[in-house]
């Protein structure tokens, strides 16, 4: 006790001697000490944190130090390439691309091309004249049963809520949109006016809460999704089942994000957490998924419907895919999340270590849709990290026909990584419902921006296409990637991701790779057939015999 009291008595002279010799104000210098002296008293005999009680006053620092440490590490210590999860070499590209300045790069390359996992394309001795491509190609989305197809541009806004977003955010990505022609992704939290007001092609994405769409108990309301499904604005619907970033887990609104605007349009209650239910209540099984797509394709005139999820579990999606066979429903699109996808708020452990990393899940997607004969009538978009045209370029190759971005477009806004956006302080207005802060983002500024990012990566895009000598996006393939696997080894990604036989799922002839999955399978639900119970029943079958 007599250290500590010294050691009290020791700071507040120490303090007081400094503001003396600084400011030569005697009752200034007193009141100074007094509260200095009282913090450090309150410190030393509080019971919560024993670092403070420990070392009174001082202890403090660590607390500054840690707020100041994401700011230090960022703008002081953090390398072109350490950043994460996005890093400064690839943020630059997007400021500079969206500010429409120099976006090339001095003296050859930061990255280590010999290190393990290093990837890139090959190009061609017969390359095309750049000039001689189409800068800004089209894929058409809607299958047989899609009397309103859309021609949607390569890059896209991926799935972000208002609510998650600013409205001057998503105001200035949907007139983004509109100026450079691409489509805007509303995310689950519904489709509100700010995705309206600019005209901007809309993708309307339905959620397990339905927002927008739904009944006061929380279910799917027809009659509410025909009115909104048939806007103009409205160019395809998205079935959402699950997503990269919190895979299993329903969307997450804080509740110091929902304000009494945000309620109104979700038909929640106010300052409340919305979560919503991990699955939908409109279907519990594969081919009750389909009979949704098409229940919504009707209500909807016409218009694609997809729906979008991370893979999990191979032999569900490979149930729907059977499901697909056996009703001949069929999705105008599927989108692809990895595992690597952001949000503005999820479990560490489900941000981290639950479902497939993009690449993976989107060569799996592809490999089943042509195991089972079915590729040529369903788009693939590919969703998860993709900032640049060689991100763009690797998921065409895999399989991918269309590519959505969503931190790439917050970039463009002018996000600058301060990993705030589930505290509703985000300094740059973007990932909060502060009118203080949303209202320094200026929706004229920044939607030139947004479409200036997305003209500029479609543009380099093309640019590497002709490098390899393809005038189209769709003729890449797996064998034009190639990934350095280990210090003796280079593959190709038709080595790592092997081609699968059109129609081999459903012959004789199964990769054996997949023939567990496929036992597994079954249109009737998503969860799994036990094959192990399969095989004692039957063994107990014969022994019984």
């Amino acid at each position: 006790m007599r250290n500590r009291v010294l050691f009290i008595v020791g700071m507040g002279l120490l303090a007081s001697l400094l503001l003396a010799f600084t400011y030569q104000g005697f009752e200034w210098v007193v009141g100074v000490f007094a509260l200095l002296l009282a913090l450090t008293l309150h410190d030393a005999f509080q019971k919560r944190h024993s670092l403070l009680a420990n070392f009174p006053l001082v202890g403090r620092l660590r607390w500054i130090i840690e707020e100041l440490r994401p700011f230090v590490q960022q703008y002081l210590l953090e390398t072109e390439t350490s950043g994460k999860p996005i890093s400064r070499m690839f943020r630059s590209i997007v400021y500079q691309r969206a500010k429409n300045s120099l976006d090339t790069v001095p003296f050859g390359t930061q990255l280590d091309t010999y290190e393990s996992g290093y990837e890139w394309i090959g190009h061609s001795l017969s390359a095309l004249n750049v000039e001689e491509l189409d800068d800004d190609p089209r894929v058409k989305i809607g299958g047989p049963e899609c009397t309103q197809p859309y021609n949607a541009s390569l890059l896209n806004i991926s799935a972000m809520s208002f609510g998650s977003l600013s409205k001057h955010a998503v105001l200035a990505l949907n007139k983004g949109a509109k100026l450079g022609g691409f489509y805007q992704n509303t995310g689950e939290g519904g489709l509100t006016p700010y995705h309206l007001e600019n005209g901007g092609d809309i993708v309307w994405q339905i959620g397990t809460g339905y927002f927008g769409c739904r009944n006061k108990d929380g279910t799917f309301n027809p009659l509410t999704f025909q009115e909104k499904a048939r806007l103009p604005a409205v160019k395809m619907i998205e079935i959402k089942l699950s997503q990269g970033a919190k895979p299993g887990h329903g969307g997450i609104l804080p509740a110091h994000k929902n304000t009494p605007e945000i309620a109104a349009i979700r038909d929640v209650p106010v300052a409340t957490d919305v979560i919503s239910p991990p699955t939908h209540s409109a279907f519990s099984t594969p081919v009750g998924l389909l009979d949704f797509v098409k229940q919504l394709r009707e209500l909807s005139g016409g218009k694609p419907v997809g729906f979008k999820l991370a893979i999990g579990r191979k032999s569900e999606f490979i149930a729907v895919c059977k499901a697909m066979k056996q009703t001949g429903i069929m999705p105008d699109f599927i989108t692809v999340d990895g595992g690597e996808g952001g949000t503005g708020a999820a479990p560490l452990e489900y941000s981290n270590s639950i479902g497939f990393p993009l690449r993976d899940a989107l060569a799996f997607v592809d490999d089943c849709l042509v195991g089972f004969g079915i590729r040529d009538k369903i788009k693939i978009i590919a969703s998860g990290k993709i900032i640049t045209a060689f991100h763009m370029v690797k998921n065409l190759s895999l399989g991918a026909d269309v590519c959505n971005s969503a931190r790439g477009m917050m970039l463009a806004l002018g996000c600058v990584q301060s990993l705030s956006c589930h505290t509703n302080t985000c300094p740059t207005g973007v990932a909060t419902q502060d009118p203080k802060l949303f209202k320094g983002l200026d929706v004229k500024d920044k939607s030139v921006r947004v479409a200036n990012f997305h003209h500029k990566t479609v543009k380099a895009m093309v640019d590497i296409l002709s490098s390899t000598g393809h005038r189209s996006a769709s003729e890449l393939t797996r064998t034009h990637i190639f990934r350095r696997v280990n210090q003796e080894t280079v593959k190709r990604y038709d080595e790592i991701f092997p081609l699968i036989q059109p129609g081999s799922f459903y012959s004789d002839d199964v990769p054996s790779h997949y023939a567990l999955h496929i036992k597994e399978a079954s249109a009737a639900s998503f969860k799994p057939v036990n094959i192990l119970a399969q095989v004692e029943n039957s063994t107990q079958s014969v022994n019984s015999n």
